[in-house]
C-alpha cells in the first residue's frame, strides 16, 4: 500500500514526556505516533525551590521516537512542526556544525555547551525578589518559572553561570536551531510571550526596560517569528525525512493543545493534568482589560488572535497528593495498598450521588501564579463528611471551583461559550471530576479525542 502523500510531522517536547505524530494532510488523520518519558529530572542545588531538567536526555527521547516511527512514512514528510513546555529556558554555546554518521543525523548537543533547563515549575523567584525587578509595560505579568524571571535570578546571584553561553531559548528553540543549524536563535511570539518583559502587539522585547537593570539582552533570541512561520530548513536527512523541508518557530504547547481540540469559536478548551486549564480564543482584547483580571492571563494564539486563558497550578497534582497520602497512611498503618486500587475505589465512591455534600476543600497547595503564598484549607467538616467517598468528590469540586473562580461561568457566557472541550489524562480518566466541571459550569463536556499538543504543532504548519 502506499503511504498517504503530504504527510506533517509534528513534535511536543512536554514537560514529563515528549509526543510525536506523522499527520496526513490528504486523509486528515494521524497515521503514526509515538510517545517517550524523558525521566529528565534533576536534583537541584536550591531543593525543592529550583525546578530542572536534562536537555540532552530530553533530545534523546525525541530521537528515539523518530527513530521508532515507519521509515516508509517519514521519508514522505513535508513540514515539521514543534512545540513544548512554555515558560522554561535553556542556554547553550553555539556548536560546530553536525555531522551525519553512516547516513543518521544524530540530534544531540554536547553537555557541556549546554545549560539545564529551568522549567516553569521552578520557583527560586520567590515574591520578594520579583517585587524588586523593573516594572513591565507588558499586560502579561512576570511569574517564578518564566525565562526572562529566571535570567535576571542568575545576572543578580550567579553571572558566572550566563558566561558560559552566548545564547538562550525554549528547550523546543533549541530543538529548531539544532534541525535548522541556526546561527542565532529564532523564537515565536507565543514563546517569547510566555517568557515575561515581551510586547505582544510590538512584537519586541523590552529591551531598554531590561538594559537599566542589568539584564543579559544579548542572550535574548533576536529574531521573533509569527505563529506558523518557518524558522528555516532541516539541515539533514533525519531517518529519511528529506533535507530541506521547512521547520515551523516553536509554538507554545497550551496553544497547539487547543489548536488540536477547538471545532467551534464558541468551545472552551478545558486540560486537567499535572496542572490545569481552561481557555478559549478571542479575536482581540484591550490590555486594561488583561491587567484588570490578574486570575486571566491573555496569550498570544494564531492569526493574530488570543487565548483568555486561566491557568491553575493545582490540576491532577493535588488529587495525586491526596492518592499518595491514602498509600503512605495505608502503609504506617501496616498493610499495603497499591495506587491504583485506591484511585479505582476513590472515584467508585466519589461517583455516587450520596457524595455530594456542604465540605469544601480548597486543594491550592501549591499557591497560584496570582497568589503565591495562597494555601490550601478544608472547611463545613461535620460528623457526616467523614466519608472517604465524600472527601475525594469535595476535593475534585475544589479543583474545579478553584478554576471556576479564576475564570467562572459568568465570564464564558459573556465570550459567547456554548461548550466545554475537555483534555489531559487528569480529567478523561477522572468522571467525578467530569461530573463537577458540568456542575460548576452548566454546560455541555465533551471530552476530546486527539488533543495532543504534537497534532497540534503539526495542524499549525498546514498550508
Amino acid at each position: 500500500m502506499t503511504p498517504p502523500q503530504k504527510l506533517l510531522l509534528g513534535i511536543d517536547l512536554g514537560t514529563t514526556s515528549v509526543k510525536v505524530v506523522i499527520f496526513s494532510q490528504e486523509n486528515n488523520q494521524i497515521v503514526g505516533k509515538q510517545s517517550k518519558d524523558t525521566q529528565s529530572n534533576v536534583p537541584s542545588d536550591l531543593g525543592i525551590e529550583g525546578n530542572k531538567q536534562d536537555v540532552p536526555k530530553i533530545l534523546s527521547a525525541l530521537h528515539s521516537c523518530i527513530s521508532r516511527l515507519p521509515k516508509d512514512l517519514l521519508r514522505h514528510v513535508v513540514r515539521i512542526g514543534v512545540c513544548g513546555q512554555m515558560h522554561g529556558v535553556a542556554l547553550w554555546k553555539s556548536t560546530p556544525e553536525a555531522q551525519q554518521k553512516d547516513s543518521v543525523f544524530k540530534l544531540e548537543i554536547e553537555r557541556e555547551r549546554v545549560s539545564n533547563l529551568y522549567t516553569w515549575q521552578d520557583a527560586r523567584c520567590d515574591p520578594v525578589f520579583l517585587k524588586s525587578l523593573p516594572k513591565s509595560k507588558s499586560h502579561l505579568p512576570v511569574h517564578t518559572g518564566y525565562g526572562c524571571a529566571t535570567l535576571f535570578w542568575f545576572a543578580k546571584n550567579k553571572p558566572e553561570k550566563l558566561s558560559k553561553y552566548d545564547r538562550c531559548g525554549t528547550v523546543q528553540d533549541l530543538l529548531v536551531s539544532l534541525l535548522c543549524n541556526r546561527k542565532t536563535v529564532a523564537m515565536s511570539t507565543q514563546n517569547a510571550a510566555s517568557w515575561g518583559y515581551f510586547l505582544t502587539e510590538e512584537g519586541s522585547w523590552e529591551t531598554e526596560t531590561l538594559l537599566e537593570d542589568g539584564f543579559p539582552v544579548d542572550l535574548l533570541p533576536a529574531e521573533i517569528l509569527a505563529p506558523g512561520e518557518s524558522a528555516g530548513n532541516l539541515a539533514y536527512t533525519w531517518f529519511g525525512i528529506p533535507a530541506g523541508i521547512p521547520v515551523g518557530a516553536a509554538l507554545g504547547d497550551l496553544q497547539c493543545s487547543v489548536c488540536a481540540l477547538l471545532k467551534n469559536p464558541t468551545d472552551a478548551v478545558l486540560n486537567i493534568s499535572t496542572s490545569a486549564q481552561l481557555a478559549y480564543v478571542q479575536s482581540s482584547f484591550e490590555v486594561k482589560l488583561a491587567s484588570e483580571s490578574p486570575k486571566i492571563e491573555y496569550f498570544p494564539y494564531f492569526d493574530g488572535k488570543y487565548l483568555a486563558v486561566a491557568a491553575s497550578i493545582n490540576g491532577g497534582n493535588s488529587l495525586a497528593t491526596f492518592v499518595k497520602s491514602l498509600q503512605q497512611w495505608t502503609m504506617e498503618l501496616g498493610f499495603s495498598v497499591p495506587q491504583s486500587k485506591v484511585w479505582e475505589r476513590l472515584i467508585a465512591r466519589g461517583g455516587e450521588d450520596s457524595a455530594i455534600s456542604d465540605m469544601e476543600i480548597e486543594p491550592t497547595l501549591l499557591g497560584e501564579r496570582y497568589d503565591p503564598e495562597k494555601t490550601a484549607s478544608v472547611t463545613r467538616i461535620t460528623l457526616d463528611t467523614l466519608d472517604l467517598g465524600k472527601i475525594f468528590r469535595a476535593l475534585c469540586s475544589g479543583v474545579i471551583q478553584n478554576l471556576h473562580n479564576m475564570m467562572s461561568q459568568d465570564t464564558l457566557k459573556e465570550a459567547g461559550i456554548t461548550r466545554i472541550v475537555g483534555n489531559g489524562s487528569g480529567l478523561v480518566r477522572n468522571p467525578v471530576l467530569q461530573k463537577e466541571v458540568s456542575r460548576w459550569y452548566k454546560l455541555p463536556l465533551e471530552i476530546g479525542q486527539s488533543g495532543d499538543a504534537a497534532l497540534g504543532a503539526a495542524l499549525a504548519v498546514k498550508h
